[in-house]
């Protein structure tokens, strides 16, 4: 709170806090996601929750994740206030979300059918529609099941509204009581349910769960299993929160409270702002429904998000964290050659570690997504329908982080508005997009569609940040960057081939000569992109460096 004086030291104390924390909740996040493709593979029962948790899942990113509108409101207000004065504040805002997302839980159940229509209007298409289509009466059947667990789940999942918004205020509370672990460890705990809830099934089915006919029991278990592990982070947090004087469940009503308020009109906006993400989410799923075999699409979309996501999340951390609060330093005119610096050094280190990255998940999809998730229900042709929605996620890696670069430059500005403006924009060009891509490439062309929108909000961003500083020097920046592209090009098909290399002396099967076959083509790619990197004398790739050693060699 306000008698909280935090030194540099402290905010890297945090910051390791927060990066050991992040790296084992992803750890556990790999093993939750690779138990669920050896549960189910890519068939009705994980395909149906990807469309069932659409809902549930927006509402709990929103609410209740990290830095999302309810966390970031909550900080901003309590940590101003004293202490002893935050317990009525809380239990306030606490009475008022609870309230209003218990009646959104109640409709969510009673409307679960038309909500899910809406969702995925492909799953519920009629026999003569299939017929017309050219789908077979198999795929029909699995997509009429799809549709029917899909509904069961998301009735299943509705009272996650609830407990949204008391993870958020509850996360928001402690992290303003700079209490950081507790928060940013909290997703292992889902992790942690739906691996108990999966080993239960296991064992009570045994083979037989690869069985169509329990397809149903296990979406039920695995809805179940996200909704303990909702409560359980929600129930973690109140002893924590009760000895540190932070408010308890008591109910109070005094709505009308300055600090009430104030959360209020935080909470709005960002709300809104950060619902633009979501919604580009939906539009994919929209689209996928109305793919034949939409739960395998949606599936292998899952299983491939994550192997991107992984990395991703934790170079971003390396790159964005360090850099958000310079951007905000160098705001004023007199320091904007600095600023355009700044943004150089954020998007060269976003190419340094993105590009090669990119190129390497390409050439080595297919055995990354053999070795990550083929094993019992999840089969040889699920694995090369995942590499493939892999290769359309590498693609567009670097657009993704540059364009998160981008605008953290516009919110150091303080213009929230204008990065707001293009996510607009981005909505009605991802549904176009979709439609255009979705039925020549199937799930593969719903991310590419994406990767196209990031692509062009980053031309957008820079075209305004252009104007706005007065001019950057964009050739300048072209010419290193068109160097580490053409350097990750060359050490993407060094790495392909020399994993065509032991594959012809090695052969394709078996775990353990598949995960060498990564590591030495990686290998060589990794090595030859350094050497052409270093040939470059670019300063950030110093940079970069160093702050690895600083982020995974720290005592």
């Amino acid at each position: 709170m306000t008698d909280s004086k935090k030194t540099t030291r402290s905010l890297m104390g945090i910051a390791g806090i927060v990066a050991i924390a992040t790296l084992i909740s992803k750890l556990f996040g790999l093993v939750r996601q690779q138990a669920i493709a050896a549960a189910f593979g890519v068939g009705p029962a994980f395909g149906a929750y990807n469309f069932a948790y659409v809902i549930p899942g927006f509402l709990l990113i929103l609410l209740g994740g990290i830095n999302g509108p309810f966390h970031s409101a909550i900080v901003s207000v309590l940590a101003k206030r004293k202490r002893e004065d935050v317990a009525p504040i809380v239990e306030t805002i606490t009475t008022l979300v609870v309230s209003i997302l218990l009646l959104i839980s109640v409709g969510l159940v009673i409307f679960a059918e038309p909500l899910m229509h809406v969702v995925a209007p492909g799953l519920f298409i009629s026999a003569q529609e299939a017929q017309t289509q050219g789908i077979d009466p198999a795929t029909f059947q699995t997509l009429q099941q799809t549709r029917d667990i899909a509904i069961q789940q998301f009735k299943i999942m509705a009272p996650m509204a609830v407990l949204a918004g008391l993870i958020g205020i509850g996360f928001g509370t402690l992290n303003a009581a700079d209490q950081y672990w507790l928060p940013s460890i909290s997703p292992l705990f889902s992790s942690v349910t739906m691996l108990i809830g999966l080993g239960g099934l296991a064992f009570y089915l045994g083979d037989k769960i690869q069985l169509p006919q329990y397809a149903v029991l296990g979406g039920a278990v695995l809805a179940w299993a996200t909704v303990a592990g909702a409560i359980l982070q929600w129930l973690v947090q109140l002893p924590v929160q009760w000895r540190s004087g932070l408010g308890t469940l008591r109910p109070r009503f005094n709505f009308r409270q300055p600090e009430v308020r104030e959360v209020i009109n935080i909470m709005g906006p960002a709300t809104f702002s950060s619902g633009m993400m979501q919604i580009n989410v939906w539009t994919d799923l929209f689209f996928a429904s109305f793919i034949p075999n939409a739960a395998a699409a949606v599936s292998a979309m899952g299983y491939a998000g994550l192997l991107v996501q992984t990395p991703l999340g934790i170079l971003s951390n390396v790159i964005l964290v360090p850099l958000m609060p310079i951007f905000a330093r160098l705001a004023d005119p007199e320091n904007w050659a600095e600023l355009k610096q700044r943004i150089r050094q954020g998007l060269l280190m976003t190419a340094i570690t993105m590009m090669p990255l990119s190129a390497l998940m390409i050439a080595l999809a297919v055995p990354i997504s053999r070795v990550v998730y083929e094993r019992y229900a999840f089969k040889v042709e699920d694995s090369y329908l995942t590499a493939a929605v892999l290769v359309a996620y590498s693609v567009g890696m670097f657009v993704y982080l540059g364009r998160d670069v981008l605008v953290r430059v516009f919110y150091g500005l303080g213009d929230g508005d204008t990065p707001f403006r293009i996510s607009i924009i981005n909505i009605f060009l991802n549904a176009v997009l979709d439609f255009l891509f979705v039925k020549p490439l199937g799930a593969p062309g719903l991310v590419l569609a994406t990767v196209c929108v990031n692509l062009f909000s980053m031309i957008m961003l820079l075209w305004i940040l252009n104007r706005r500083l007065n001019g950057l020097p964009l050739r300048e920046w072209g010419m290193p960057t068109l160097g580490l592209a053409v350097g990750s090009a060359i050490a993407g098909l060094a790495c392909w081939g020399t994993l065509l290399g032991t594959q012809h002396l090695l052969g394709t099967e078996g775990l353990l000569i598949q995960l060498i076959q990564i590591l030495i083509s990686g290998s060589v790619g990794l090595i030859l992109f350094a050497l052409f990197a270093t040939r470059l004398r670019l300063p950030e790739v110093d940079l970069l460096v160093n702050r690895l050693k600083q982020r995974f060699l720290r005592r």
